[in-house]
């Protein structure tokens, strides 16, 4: 059988691009860039959403708490051999009023949570790698998007990395923290999007880290 990946993540997992405001295509996008490179002895299942936060619900969008959607993620993609959590990018929002490390204990929650569903994952033992996402550059407040943001985003999103590695070693999850791949930058259009050759970037950063997390993993 083939080894079952899920992209959990925001907007740079959905693929936004911030030239347009659509979406980058199947050709352009990390998960499905991901799957190219790995193979057709995996399947990688994209699930991106604009806005999705760790825990946090946000007053102004529905649907946005990643801890609500995780448990009908998995289990529509069982048995998975890995799951990729890259988030917290929007829980720096100022209207959530949120520290780096408030960002971290959401995640925190989140992955609780996800290795709580041991019945979703291939052999019922979660497998599970922490992704930090890029930070936000400091730019972002010259563009459009700090009307969405607000302010502080920047220096927060600095900050997750860090603290992820702390939840990471904590639950025993894997850890890769974006931001320290080489040649990984974000959009100039808002400085908190990844750029086109970013995706690429991360796919073979990602597609070089994968086979080595599910070695262990035999078939039925």
């Amino acid at each position: 059988m083939k080894k079952t990946i899920v992209c959990f993540g925001d907007s740079n997992t959905h693929g936004y691009c911030s030239k347009t405001g659509g979406r980058f295509s199947e050709e352009e996008r990390y998960p499905c860039l991901l799957s190219n490179l790995l193979g057709n002895k995996y399947c990688v299942q994209e699930e991106g959403l604009s806005g999705r936060t760790t825990c946090f619900e946000d007053p102004l969008h529905e649907s946005m708490s990643g801890i609500s959607a995780i448990y009908s993620c998995l289990m529509s993609h069982k048995p998975v051999h890995l799951l990729i959590i890259m988030l917290g990018t929007n829980d720096t929002k100022e209207r959530f009023g949120a520290t780096a490390k408030n960002i971290a204990d959401g995640m925190y929650r989140l992955a609780r949570k996800a290795i709580s569903l041991s019945d979703a994952f291939y052999k019922q033992v979660p497998n599970i790698l922490l992704v930090a996402p890029p930070p936000i550059d400091k730019r972002y407040t010259d563009t459009f998007i700090v009307e969405e943001m607000g302010q502080g985003c920047a220096k927060k999103s600095k900050k997750l990395a860090a603290h992820y590695k702390a939840v990471a070693d904590l639950l025993n999850l894997h850890f890769l923290d974006a931001g320290s791949i080489n040649g990984i930058s974000m959009s100039p259009e808002d400085y908190m999007h990844l750029t086109c050759e970013s995706h690429k970037i991360l796919a073979t950063s990602l597609a070089s880290l994968i086979p080595d997390l599910l070695r262990q993993q035999t078939d039925y």
